[in-house]
């Protein structure tokens, strides 16, 4: 869209930016179109597609060496919450479609995720890991009420007792209580729960879709009463924005039973900085220079650097100072004093019909 924009409601990015793959851009002049009230109400409130997605496996491998795993699953494709920030905004273009609305507004849905898991685990090639859910965009997205993919899943791991280590912004987690609680006995299942701020507001902002701050404290409290390893991501951290929040953050999770907590400083790579640029735009224009200014303080003059463990941490005075504030919050909070737990010792192939009567002969 070319000169004024109309902001969508309940939406974190605030237009399409051009695919990087794609020469062609379509752009909507306003002017044109300006007294078709039911375009520009489309235009405001852009309606969710959900897309069939027809892959054939569902184990993604990750060779990065400063993410805490190497095999996920991924039910979904984009993401309804809307997170300005999300890394993962660019994989939408590899689509043929945008990082910005697009990636919030056309979900890829894999409905045999969990037939493609059961052959995965099935494989004599399947060797016992640890499997993120999940290492893209979240398994616990608003269509996931309905679809029930991710508990799908999960039932599949359980079968197996496959260990899995879930990473989500929304409380319908504890839906999946009586398979997480099941899978946590054999040390086979942990939830972290990112909370990227304790304001409501903020979170409305930024992450328009998501459970509010509350309701992310209230999973955490279910999910450790339950027996299941839960721990905070304070994910992201924007500096000049909501780096100040942390040892809130960290304290408020610790008290709701958190005992694992990690950080990750906000990541702009390619298209997610013009689109986040845009939001501050229109939510905190006048921080917008100093908040900028800073993440470039981190990654040397740059918006992003790709480069393993500075694109997690970044460097230089403002990182540290974040690095410091974290580990003295941990330390005073009595978090991360032992090791994750989740481990996948416990797999096991479950007994085939023939099997179970081989038993009695």
């Amino acid at each position: 869209m070319s000169g004024e924009r109309i902001p969508p409601k309940g939406r974190g990015a605030g237009f399409n930016p051009p695919n990087r793959f794609d020469r062609v851009h379509h752009e909507v002049e306003l002017e044109n179109v300006q007294d078709d009230a039911e375009y520009l109400e489309g235009l405001r409130r852009p309606e969710t597609e959900f897309l069939d997605d027809k892959s054939r496996s569902i184990i993604a491998e990750n060779d990065s060496p400063d993410v805490g795993f190497d095999a996920s699953v991924n039910p979904y494709r984009g993401c309804e919450h809307g997170c300005i920030y999300c890394y993962a905004r660019p994989t939408h273009e590899y689509l043929g479609m945008s990082a910005g609305l697009d990636f919030e507004t056309k979900i890829l849905v894999k409905r045999d995720a969990p037939a493609l898991l059961r052959a995965a685990l099935d494989s004599p090639r399947w060797k016992p890991r640890v499997l993120a859910m999940s290492g893209v965009t979240d398994p616990y997205q608003p269509i996931e009420r309905k679809l029930r993919l991710t508990r799908a899943c999960l039932e599949v791991m359980a079968e197996y007792r496959q260990a899995v280590t879930i990473v989500t912004k929304n409380r319908l987690v504890v839906r999946d209580l009586d398979l997480l609680s099941g899978l946590a006995a054999h040390r086979a299942a942990g939830v972290f729960v990112s909370i990227t701020t304790l304001n409501p507001a903020m979170a409305a902002e930024l992450e328009p879709r998501t459970s509010r701050p509350a309701g992310r404290l209230a999973a955490i409290r279910a999910l450790s009463e339950a027996g299941v390893p839960t721990g905070v991501m304070v994910a992201p951290v924007i500096p000049g924005l909501t780096d100040h929040e942390m040892p809130a953050i960290l304290e408020a999770a610790a008290k709701a039973g958190a005992r694992t907590a990690g950080f990750v400083s906000v990541r702009l790579p390619m298209a997610v900085a013009p689109l986040f640029t845009e939001w501050l735009e229109r939510h905190h224009p006048d921080a917008k220079d100093k908040i900028l200014d800073r993440i470039r303080s981190m990654h040397g003059g740059k918006l992003y650097d790709s480069r393993f463990g500075d694109r997690m941490r970044g460097e230089g005075p403002i990182a540290d100072i974040i690095a410091r504030m974290f580990k003295t919050s941990c330390r005073r909070l009595d978090l991360n004093t032992q090791p994750w737990p989740v481990t996948a010792a416990a797999f096991r192939k479950p007994p085939k019909d023939g099997d179970q009567m081989r038993l009695f002969e």
